[in-house]
């Protein structure tokens, strides 16, 4: 990864990684998945609901695939060498039809701490991204421009961590970070999250995204996992890409 790719990381919040994990490997995994829902690639007339949602599975398949040897270089290089854990389970799938509007499709930042709460509104984030060092986007289908690519608002994570930066250690719940629906985000320039499967999109844990409705043919298979960090933040390590990030929208 060159010195580039790292510069674009920290100002549009986002890698991505063609070939992360192989083919075969997703095949795999949306057999398993087809299974588990109940449900045929051959039978459309059997899908009804717009989005099924799967959860965290720790089966070889999927988690072979979070821990290829590009992904933990990758993972090395974004978050530091010995700052992370290496996935042990792969999570959670949104399956998406081509079956009209999800409601889920709203613009947000995933939380990463407070999620005992069972009001998903009152979890979560801090300006040191305290419980996630990355959000990470898996395609285990191809993903066009119809078939329901995530969105993402490039450079979001900035305003985001200007944000969160009053607020110190405890951070802001869901809730109060999207009070106003994530409205000093909408001038980013917007991105879909599309590719073959095996290709892997690792964001940074601010960044704001959003689902779609799925107006293609086929549904879309994707996971979206967090990259756990190893310990808390130790302001005497270099700073991380991730937190180059949080510094330079900060002005530190």
């Amino acid at each position: 990864m060159d010195d580039q790719s790292i510069e674009n990381f920290i100002r549009d919040g986002y890698l991505r990684l063609d070939n992360a994990f192989p083919a075969e490997l997703a095949v795999e995994v949306r057999a398993r998945l087809w299974a588990d829902m109940g449900l045929s690639p051959d039978r459309p007339e059997a899908w009804t609901k717009p989005v099924i949602r799967l959860g965290h599975y720790s089966d070889p398949p999927f988690v072979a695939a979070a821990n290829t040897p590009r992904l933990h270089a990758a993972y090395d290089a974004l978050v530091g060498q010995g700052r992370w854990l290496p996935p042990a389970v792969m999570g959670t799938f949104p399956v998406r039809f081509p079956l009209g509007a999800p409601g889920d499709d709203g613009w947000h930042v995933d939380m990463s701490f407070g999620t005992e709460n069972s009001d998903f509104l009152k979890w979560r984030v801090n300006v040191v991204s305290k419980g996630r060092a990355l959000l990470m986007l898996f395609l285990f289908s191809d993903v066009g421009p119809q078939d329901a690519p995530t969105r993402l608002r490039l450079g979001s994570h900035l305003q985001i961590a200007r944000e969160l930066l009053p607020h110190g250690t405890a951070g802001l719940t869901l809730g109060e970070l999207a009070a106003d629906g994530f409205a000093s985000t909408a001038h980013c320039p917007e991105m879909a999250a599309t590719g073959q499967a095996g290709t892997v999109y690792l964001c940074h844990p601010f960044l704001v995204h959003a689902a779609q409705p799925h107006q293609g043919t086929q549904p879309k298979f994707m996971a979206q996992p967090g990259l756990l960090p190893r310990g808390a933040f130790d302001p005497a390590l270099p700073p991380s890409p991730v937190q180059r990030a949080i510094r330079f929208a900060c002005g530190l």
